[in-house]
């Protein structure tokens, strides 16, 4: 696994938007943060470009990523937004440049596909983390940026997160992988689809039907990818739907019934994914992962 280079004071963090559209408001709180914490930020002309849906067409928003990475001075990258659209240029981007020169991906929901695909192709950490449409003004957001920053700077992951009646206890060790689970789903039998054998697995979604649910861990379970992973890590499962004739049983528990079958530690309720309280997560790091009555504990492996 490659660990690209920490951010140190003065580094450039660039800001793409590789799906939904954005705006120079939506977006300038957290330029002036990062900028207040001692870093530049930069974005290509296109960032404000608008095609329906999307921060203009396919060949601009890769246009615009490519730039992002290609460029020598960037040491990081931030998906302003998710919505949808990534998928949509994955294949069209050239990481020849990325590969001999890591820098941090970072976001999270709809940047599940980035994190996937590189963490499949190339074996390089990426940062899961929330976004500048989510930092806003206010001190929640204030503080989102810092813990952005402050992972960007090299701090390691040290969690202890309260217990949860749904959880199974148990210890595991392994690489940390995963993201939004309907962009998991999306990416199942494409080359940028995760090999989650001997992982520990994080999932987390927002705004689906209870059955969709179903359908998509069903899926994960059918096609092998919770047959050997070491753990499972829960975040928000947030504003959940459901249909006139109820179907049953919330998100969490769908998800632990689809477990029954293995023996790996479970998390719920860790706090991150589409809630205001979206820690950063490293992803592609070694971590260690423990479930007991006390909480759980997910700290990288090279702190111990």
């Amino acid at each position: 696994m490659k660990i690209p280079r920490y951010l140190k004071k003065g580094d450039t963090i660039g800001i793409a938007a590789p799906a939904r559209k954005i705006s120079l408001e939506e977006i300038q709180p957290t330029i002036t943060l990062f900028e207040t914490m001692g870093y530049s930020v930069l974005f290509e002309e296109t960032l404000f470009a608008k095609e329906n849906q999307f921060a203009g067409g396919d060949q601009i928003r890769k246009e615009g990523f490519q730039h992002l990475l290609d460029n020598p001075n960037v040491s990081a990258i931030i998906c302003a937004r998710g919505g949808y659209g990534s998928a949509r240029i994955i294949d069209l981007l050239d990481f020849s440049t990325f590969q001999k020169n890591p820098k941090w991906i970072c976001g999270y929901s709809d940047a599940t596909v980035f994190h996937c695909h590189i963490h499949q192709n190339y074996n390089i950490a990426t940062l899961h983390s929330t976004m500048p449409i989510n930092i806003g003004n206010d001190k929640k957001g204030s503080e989102s940026a810092q813990q952005i920053i402050a992972f960007l700077e090299g701090k390691m992951m040290n969690y202890q997160i309260d217990t949860h009646p749904l959880n199974r206890k148990g210890e595991a060790e392994g690489v940390l992988v995963g993201g939004n689970l309907s962009i998991l789903y999306s990416l199942n039998g494409t080359s940028s689809d995760l090999d989650t054998a001997d992982k520990i697995l994080f999932i987390e979604d927002l705004d689906e039907y209870l059955y969709h649910i179903d359908r998509m861990v069903l899926n994960l379970k059918r096609s092998g990818k919770l047959s050997h992973i070491k753990g499972l890590i829960v975040g928000g499962m947030s504003e959940m739907r459901d249909n006139t004739i109820p179907f049953g049983i919330n998100a969490e528990q769908i998800i632990r019934n689809h477990c029954e079958l293995f023996d790996f530690p479970i998390c719920f309720g860790f706090p991150a994914g589409h809630i205001s309280d979206n820690r950063p997560l490293k992803l592609g790091v070694n971590v260690r992962f423990s479930v007991s009555e006390k909480g759980s504990f997910l700290i990288e492996k090279n702190i111990l």
